[in-house]
């Protein structure tokens, strides 16, 4: 145990990491029965404890390992960053926006070529997902999400990260890293949602588009605020708007273009960030 405790010390991420991807994989696995349940059409009565399992890693990972490696000051670190809400108005707008806007904007260009791309929301619920994507459930699911993801990846890893890294190392790092631990959930059953599109293409579109740049807007935002708060309003919209947004009877190759397509609509906008934040520290140092 004291061998454990020592590495955990002495690092922390790779730790945090280690036992985030462990608990919600090896979850996930208990709850679908094993390896040899994950392809194939997904059991919907099974979609609730997938969900849950694979929320439980990143919090769960959180709390304990701050215990080890901080103990009580690094629980009232934990709680001061939760509860840190005066950060302006601007922020809050950014976290509640970024989402809608880059999805809007996406769906809405690629729409001058085709109408399937024409945002859900303004044509209705997609029926063919494995539960009916209602404005509460995206709400609800937005926010399981956000409060408990953002306890592990903003509570814990980015905070360490950003001591020493940068905004845009920190964010792919975690962004990348935020993708693969949506893997097995996402590949559970995955060989019939991607059509007749390559496994490892559908997955590599569904989990490194769009979420690695998001993630290093997230970090820009938590770089200023200092607020997990703030990080758990964001990850929200994102979770709620990716959902409600999604076209009605999108094919998979159809999604794949809009992942793409969303993916750089967001990496533009860590390209004004980043060149904004250069030309400020140039006019800074004159």
């Amino acid at each position: 145990m004291r061998d454990i405790m020592q590495f955990v010390k002495r690092q922390p991420v790779l730790s945090y990491y280690l036992l985030t991807f462990a608990i919600s994989w090896g979850g996930v696995l208990v709850v679908i029965g094993g390896p040899a349940r994950l392809v194939g059409t997904p059991d919907a009565s099974r979609f609730t404890g997938v969900l849950l399992t694979t929320l439980a890693g990143p919090p769960l990972a959180s709390l304990l390992l701050t215990a080890i490696a901080d103990g009580s000051l690094g629980f009232r670190r934990l709680l001061s960053a939760l509860l840190r809400w005066r950060v302006g108005v601007a922020w809050y707008g950014v976290a509640l926006l970024t989402a809608p806007l880059s999805v809007s904007v996406s769906l809405l260009v690629l729409s001058a070529f085709s109408d399937e791309f024409t945002p859900g929301y303004l044509t209705g619920s997609d029926q063919q997902n494995i539960v009916a994507i209602t404005p509460v459930f995206a709400v609800a699911a937005g926010l399981a999400g956000g409060f408990m993801e953002e306890l592990g990846w903003s509570g814990f890893a980015v905070p360490r990260l950003l001591s020493r890294r940068g905004v845009v190392a920190t964010g792919l790092f975690v962004g990348v890293l935020w993708g693969a631990w949506h893997f097995v959930s996402n590949f559970w059953g995955s060989s019939e949602a991607a059509g007749t599109i390559p496994v490892v293409l559908w997955m590599a579109s569904l989990l490194f588009t769009f979420l690695p740049p998001y993630r290093v807007l997230m970090v820009w935002v938590f770089k200023n605020t200092k607020s997990v708060l703030v990080m758990m309003l964001m990850h929200t919209s994102l979770i709620t708007f990716w959902l409600i947004s999604t076209p009605v009877a999108l094919t998979p190759e159809r999604q794949v273009t809009w992942y793409i397509v969303w993916g750089v609509a967001l990496w533009l906008m860590v390209a004004v960030v980043t060149l904004a934040g250069v030309r400020r520290r140039r006019v800074t140092e004159i």
